[in-house]
């Protein structure tokens, strides 16, 4: 949500910092600005939309002169889509300019209290709140970091600013808590970004600032404090991704190309974590064969991927499991016991709601390990144990690859687990990592069969309602393909477990329906099949996903769509792709944004 990029170097600002903000689109954004320091003056352009017209107002960044300045695409939280709300903010005597990411708690008690010293707001934004409230305290004390922690030890909530004074304008500050952020050099020049992708064209040397923790930034240099100003130090870390993993590569749109990328990303991380046929990870002290409950806590996709780890774990490893909504988790006060184990799982690492049950676990003491895709991340760093998926960077903001490399890791996990219990003899998991290891190639036959998906939802890109149904681990898979179609086309659409619908949702169903049911668990396919028939007697029209030798099911699919076989434990790997090809071809039948859906961000790092 949000992207910040800054720059401090030697050629001209402003169009590095559009380039940086496109790489950040995917994050969500209704509105983008620039700030550049030219000859002691502070120049700032904002636009309403999307980030072209900016581009547009500024010549992409040509007409924009100096060599220091940050930029900002904003997804609106206070205040409706507006040049005036939109980032960067300046303060009411003209000292401060700011960006901000994330969400100030208490900015109606501190507007207040800035409104009796006779500040004026021009916007609705909290972000101006934090901005007018810095330049309070640097008119008391002229030192602009015991400003800027003043100001951070008064506002409530998740920030991540970048922060120019008009005294001080060949440097940039930086603040930071909750809210992600990365800070960058190369070659005399420094850069900040909301995440990786931005800079990645200028830089793979990286420094990931920490709580509570504040940065300033020269021309090639960064220092590190902490809120007393005490100079602290920080390791720089190489950032492994190659910069064109984070383009289209020919493909229309990130969303087609990271479906086609998933068997790298799942033999990737298999081979991360399988050495010469054994499992390798590196959890010493966690006493696994004592646990009494696994609690999964995630958010979106994230749920998902626990909702079918849910099933596989408890099959294969005999331990109670629950799978938490990070959101509600935190707030429910659970019960949690010293033997349990909390598993966190997030594709960038930065999810509020995941990063907030982690610490509350801590909290109270409970072993957490953490699944995420990005290496330093503020849920890798604060885990006890931490896996990562080798998914590499993810842009579309409806995520794929991401997902099947969460999946395959948690498949790991769980025969891991099962035979660190004694319930898995060495044979049988040989079998399973022989079954994992022809994943790659079986998502790769799935892909072949793009064509039908591609004309399947040219007839159903009218669609007013879709509805999913499986049993187990097809009901899990039922919810990502539902997520998946509703996010990215707009339809409205359920999924729900099999069984359910006649307890209220088969009412909805009617002539022309979409129906779609996974069907891949063989010992509970002939009850999804009886509840499609069900379906199917008043209107609906039937899609399956059905294994390979699963023929018959086409005298009750209208269309089916066909899977390879492999341990059924590990076949929600295989089915979801089809769910994502069908979402992906519905949305450009009927000419979306598919990579940049509305409303919605990538990295939900605000609650």
């Amino acid at each position: 949500m949000c992207g910040i990029v800054g720059f401090n170097g030697n050629q001209q600002a402003a169009p590095v910092l559009l380039e940086g903000l496109s790489k950040l689109e995917y994050r969500g954004y209704d509105s983008a600005g620039i700030a550049v320091f030219n000859q002691n003056e502070v120049e700032i352009v904002k636009a309403k939309g999307r980030l072209k017209s900016l581009m547009e107002k500024t010549n992409d960044g040509q007409s924009v002169n100096g060599t220091c300045g940050i930029g900002h695409t904003r997804w609106a939280t206070h205040g409706e889509p507006s040049e005036d709300n939109a980032h960067p903010h300046i303060s009411f005597h003209e000292k401060i300019v700011t960006v901000h990411n994330g969400i100030i708690e208490n900015y109606q008690e501190l507007k207040d209290r800035l409104l009796k010293e006779g500040y004026i707001f021009y916007s609705q934004t909290d972000t101006e709140v934090a901005t007018n409230l810095i330049e309070f305290y640097y008119l008391k004390n002229k030192e602009p970091l015991k400003a800027i922690s003043e100001a951070m030890m008064r506002i409530r909530g998740s920030y991540a600013l970048a922060v120019m004074m008009k005294d001080y304008p060949d440097q940039i500050f930086v603040a930071r808590k909750d809210s992600p952020m990365i800070l960058g050099v190369s070659n005399q020049e420094s850069y900040i970004a909301s995440d990786v992708p931005a800079i990645l064209k200028y830089t793979r040397n990286v420094y990931y600032i920490g709580n509570l923790e504040m940065a300033c930034l020269k021309k090639g240099s960064i220092s590190f404090y902490n809120l007393d100003g005490e100079e602290i130090e920080k390791e720089c870390q190489e950032i492994k991704w190659d910069a064109q993993a984070a383009e289209k590569g020919g493909y229309e749109h990130f969303m087609m190309k990271e479906i086609h990328e998933q068997p790298k990303a799942v033999e990737d991380t298999l081979n991360s974590i399988i050495k010469d046929n054994q499992i390798v990870l590196d959890l010493e002290g966690l006493d696994i064969s004592n646990l009494s409950q696994i609690h999964f806590v995630a958010c979106g996709s994230a749920w998902h991927v626990s909702m079918a780890c849910q099933y596989i774990f408890e099959d294969l490893t005999h331990i109670p499991v629950r799978v938490e909504l990070a959101s509600e988790f935190r707030y429910r006060n659970p019960l949690l016991s010293k033997k349990d184990l909390v598993i966190v799982i997030s594709q960038s690492g930065e999810t509020a709601d995941s990063l907030a049950a982690l610490r509350l676990a801590k909290e109270k003491g409970i072993p957490t390990l953490a699944i995420v895709n990005v290496l330093g991340s503020s849920i890798a760093r604060e885990a006890d144990y931490v896996l990562y998926t080798l998914a590499g960077p993810e842009i579309s903001v409806a995520t794929t690859k991401a997902y099947s490399a969460q999946l395959v890791l948690g498949y790991v996990l769980a025969i891991y687990f099962g035979k660190e219990k004694g319930l898995l003899e060495e044979e049988k998991v040989r079998y399973y990592l022989s079954e994992l290891n022809t994943l790659p190639k079986k998502i790769e036959r799935v892909l072949e069969d793009k064509e039908r998906l591609q004309w399947f939802a040219s007839k159903y890109s009218n669609a007013k309602d879709v509805f999913f149904i499986g049993r187990g681990i097809d009901y899990a898979i039922s919810l990502e393909g539902s997520l998946k179609l509703k996010e990215i086309s707009y339809i409205h659409s359920e999924a729900y477990a099999a069984g359910e619908l006649k307890h209220g949702a088969i009412s909805l169903i009617e002539d022309g329906t979409l129906l779609i049911g996974v069907c891949t668990q063989s010992q509970l396919y002939e009850k999804t099949i009886s509840n499609m028939v069900e379906c199917k007697s008043r209107g609906a029209y039937l899609m399956a996903v059905a294994p390979y030798g699963y023929y018959q099911i086409e005298d009750t699919a209208n269309f089916t769509t066909y899977i390879p076989r492999i341990d059924e434990h590990f076949i929600g790997s295989l089915a979801v792709i089809p769910l994502q090809l069908l979402a992906y071809y519905l949305s450009v039948s009927k000419g979306l944004d598919v990579d940049k859906p509305r409303n919605l961000a990538k990295s939900v790092t605000v609650e």
